[in-house]
């Protein structure tokens, strides 16, 4: 999925505990063949290679995570929008070249993308594409749930004193040892931590342009993208999610990235911490 996963297990039993990482990690590795818009034979890509406008039986976990996509996108009026690619791929090229997509080129792009033309029969765990050329981008939510997933299977190995990290997205089990919580640092600017949050079976999820943004013609542009205009964020600030799950974490922190912190919609059951550069 473009990242690194580690995990982080507190145990009296090092050498099952080996084992049950390895199972994890083996979870991860079957969700990024099925998730991953980085893998030319994944089947996401095989989805979208496949013919438009004709159902698509597809795996379980491909399922689900279109389906919590496609309600987050509903909710967020499409600030959070996994039909992108398009936009990803020309936006790639934009930051290597340092230099704007022609406004008819972006227009273009756009034509192809939109979370509306994404329809699912939950009934036969059916997938149809209804525009021609779509492409699916995964990245700002199969982290969180490959998360929850490897979690999942540390839990069901009697491991619960466990913590799953996917870069910005981290999931945690019950607290360590002697602890009430995992304590974990937020630095979503790389200059240092900002904030201090305790979690007890929760996710938190940050999204930013602090790695990954480029300059062109004076002005800094997030590797985050903003549907409705197709070009990276310009603003200064970052956002953390904490929810009960990575999926969620993962997915609101890259929409609520979009909103800005003027956001008038707040889902029930998150915290949001909004966090600004200076």
């Amino acid at each position: 999925m473009g990242t690194l996963f580690r995990i982080v297990v507190h145990t009296e039993d090092p050498i099952t505990a080996r084992a049950a990482i390895a199972k994890a990690c083996r979870r991860v590795a079957e969700l990024d063949q099925k998730l991953s818009d980085y893998k030319a034979d994944s089947e996401l890509n095989q989805l979208c290679r496949a013919p438009y406008n004709q159902p698509r039986r597809v795996s379980a976990e491909l399922f689900y995570v279109l389906e919590v996509a496609r309600r987050v996108s509903s909710q967020s009026s499409g600030a959070f929008d996994i039909t992108i690619g398009p936009l990803v791929e020309l936006w790639r090229q934009a930051r290597t070249a340092r230099q704007l997509p022609p406004a008819d080129t972006i227009a273009a792009a756009r034509a192809r993308t939109g979370f509306r033309y994404i329809k699912l029969n939950r009934a036969r765990r059916e997938v149809t594409l209804l525009r021609e050329e779509m492409r699916l981008d995964l990245g700002g939510i199969a982290k969180g749930y490959a998360a929850d997933q490897a979690l999942a299977v540390l839990i069901a190995a009697g491991f619960p004193k466990s913590l799953v990290a996917a870069s910005g997205d981290i999931r945690v089990g019950d607290a360590p040892p002697g602890r009430t919580a995992w304590r974990v640092s937020l630095n979503p600017f790389g200059n240092g931590a900002t904030e201090t949050v305790d979690l007890r079976n929760q996710a938190v999820s940050t999204s930013g342009a602090s790695e990954q943004n480029v300059e062109i013609d004076g002005v800094r542009y997030s590797h985050i993208l903003d549907p409705r205009s197709g070009l990276g964020l310009t603003g200064n600030h970052a956002v953390s999610v904490i929810a009960g799950q990575g999926i969620l974490a993962d997915a609101w922190a890259t929409a609520f990235c979009v909103l800005g912190p003027k956001a008038a919609f707040k889902p029930s059951g998150l915290l949001l911490l909004f966090h600004t550069s200076r």
